[in-house]
């Protein structure tokens, strides 16, 4: 019995140092397959980005080459780009190691251009996703410095009818897409049945935004949101002086300031077009009306058609979309001041009989429009005189 016990004894033991060997030889094997990933992976990892064509080479092809290309890419002349590169500097842009100022501004454009994702400016610039990323970061936050500058310089270039000569501009909505989280779209879901932020904007007759208000939700009428910017001290809004007015449509409230045309009459230049000129004095001042009031719709045109991300917004935070807005628009202005003769706006200058977006009418207010329906019923008059 003895034996029997020593031998299974030490069977035991050759069995649990066979086990501990295993056990150690396993851990060996994970321990170099650990090491060997994280230097093949960490130490010695090869550059994905690694063609001979540099972000910075592209750049100066474009900046060098013809200027059409330039247009194609930045949606900007290249004088226009060298003057926006020469502000954003003024407001602390700066060069990096890794990308000059002049790359970094066309990272952001593009972006805004084409709509494209990181990965696709990534590859055209040979940077990595977080280079970009945050290269795309700090351009916008200096476009919104630029935003303060251009988005508030209200002028009087009326082009037209001595009857309006008081008007400094027009105030319209319109609506931009927006990214959101399935269960925060319901507010902002229109029609189309996509979600979009409504925008109330002041247009110059020059075609160059003097205010905007972003963010709104999809049903946030006009009235509702302008009566806000009046209340709103904050907002800085342009009032009107008290012998001046902006055109709107006819979703407003013809009260003091805003002129509205008069409802229940042919309105749209298309209409005109189509069924005959206008006949008596309500008609005629509507079709002034509408045919100075299309300078709106012409610069949301300009605008939308000049940045593709507009249509197509990645999944950025609300703010973020909202700042990214705001920017394409600075950039509209900053354009429209210094470019000599830019595409974009030659192609919509002129259409008088473009109508972008439908309008909606709220019958339900209580504002008192009595002043200003006097001014309507005067300037008809004189239409007709003329």
């Amino acid at each position: 019995m003895d034996i029997d016990s020593d031998e299974e004894i030490e069977e035991q033991i050759v069995e649990q140092a066979i086990r501990d060997e295993i056990e150690f030889n396993e851990v060996v094997v994970n321990v170099v397959r650990a090491t060997v990933y994280h230097y093949n992976n960490f130490l010695i990892k090869e550059p994905c980005k690694n063609s001979t064509r540099t972000g910075w080479m592209f750049m100066m092809e474009i900046l060098n080459g013809n200027d059409r290309r330039c247009q194609e890419q930045f949606r900007m002349g290249k004088h226009v780009f060298v003057k926006l590169c020469d502000r954003l500097r003024s407001y602390g842009l700066t060069s990096t190691k890794e990308v000059r100022l002049e790359e970094a501004v066309g990272m952001f454009l593009m972006t805004l251009e084409h709509g494209v994702g990181n990965r696709i400016i990534q590859e055209q610039f040979q940077h990595s996703g977080e280079t970009v990323s945050r290269q795309f970061g700090i351009v916008l936050e200096k476009m919104t410095i630029l935003a303060f500058d251009e988005l508030g310089h209200l002028q009087n270039l009326m082009k037209s009818s001595i009857t309006f000569e008081d008007c400094i501009g027009v105030i319209d909505g319109t609506h931009v897409r927006v990214s959101l989280p399935v269960d925060e779209q319901i507010p902002y879901i229109g029609r189309k049945g996509f979600p979009t932020q409504n925008i109330m904007v002041v247009c110059g007759f020059d075609m160059l935004f003097t205010f905007v208000w972003l963010g709104w939700e999809r049903f946030a009428h006009d009235t509702r949101i302008s009566l806000e910017a009046l209340r709103n001290t904050e907002l800085k809004f342009p009032i009107p002086p008290d012998d001046k007015y902006y055109l709107v449509n006819a979703g407003y409230p013809n009260m003091k300031g805003y002129l509205a045309p008069y409802k229940g009459e042919r309105y749209h230049l298309p209409v005109f077009r189509t069924s005959g000129q206008p006949i008596e004095s309500r008609e005629t001042f509507n079709y002034v009306h509408s045919s100075l009031r299309s300078v709106i719709e012409r610069c949301f045109g300009v605008w939308k058609a000049r940045w593709k991300i507009l249509q197509h917004m990645p999944n950025y935070k609300f703010d973020k979309q909202v700042t990214i807005v705001t920017a394409s628009m600075a950039l509209h202005n900053f354009i429209r001041r210094e470019a000599i003769a830019d595409i974009e706006f030659e192609s919509y200058k002129e259409d008088e009989d473009y109508v972008l977006e439908d309008e909606e009418s709220y019958m339900n207010l209580t504002i008192d429009e009595s002043e200003m329906g006097f001014v309507h019923d005067r300037m008809a008059r004189e239409l007709m005189i003329v």
